[in-house]
């Protein structure tokens, strides 16, 4: 039977640079000798894409936000999370609860109580392992997303107040779980932050 296998996950602010990187940790790992599956959230089923659509462009409020984000969590975790872990391989996934806590929750005000509720019904047992949470001011997210010339999702028209109550959030998972959440500067240049995060795998 194969051992279990490592659970990593990359959040942020929108802007932050996170997606940008799960190649890199996805190579970092492969580099290690290690068997990875590169995912995100919402989404890596069919379903969950769906409502990835649903989620990121339909006007709802927090609540709603929160009940159809961990309906697309719990099929993911179902379908393919899971499964991979127990088959031994390495997940990286792009947001996870951490981000319902910090969006919904500190950005939009659904009591975390709720929210940690949905989890332990929808991912019972399963947190990640590792979570790296890319970091910058509102002033540089806000230049990454002007600067990529894509049309953006109502989460990224966010005003700046919104943005600090996310990155707050994300600042105190840190602070309290400093074991597990694991902060990256990604205000710095692209080599710098590759740099950090080859730091945060050198046991792994």
């Amino acid at each position: 039977m194969s051992a279990r296998g490592k659970f990593i996950t990359l959040e942020g602010v929108d802007g932050s640079g996170k997606s940008t990187h799960l190649a890199w940790v996805e190579q970092l790992l492969h580099a290690r000798g290690h068997d990875v599956l590169r995912t995100r959230e919402p989404g890596g089923t069919p379903l969950a894409e769906a409502l990835r659509e649903l989620v990121l462009h339909s006007p709802m409020d927090g609540v709603c936000e929160v009940l159809l984000m961990f309906a697309a969590r719990a099929d993911h975790v179902r379908q393919v999370i899971r499964p991979a872990l127990e088959a031994g391989r390495w997940v990286v996934c792009d947001r996870f609860t951490d981000a319902t806590l910090a969006y919904q929750g500190a950005g939009k005000g659904v009591p975390a109580q709720l929210i940690r509720g949905l989890a332990e019904a929808a991912h019972p047992g399963l947190w990640p392992d590792l979570t790296l949470v890319f970091d910058c001011p509102y002033e540089v997210a806000s230049a990454r997303l002007a600067g990529t010339g894509r049309s953006m999702d109502r989460f990224e028209r966010e005003d700046r107040a919104f943005f600090d109550r996310v990155r707050g959030a994300y600042l105190e998972s840190a602070r309290r779980e400093a074991g597990r959440v694991r902060l990256i500067d990604a205000s710095q240049a692209l080599e710098e932050v590759k740099k950090q995060i080859e730091e945060q795998f050198i046991s792994y």
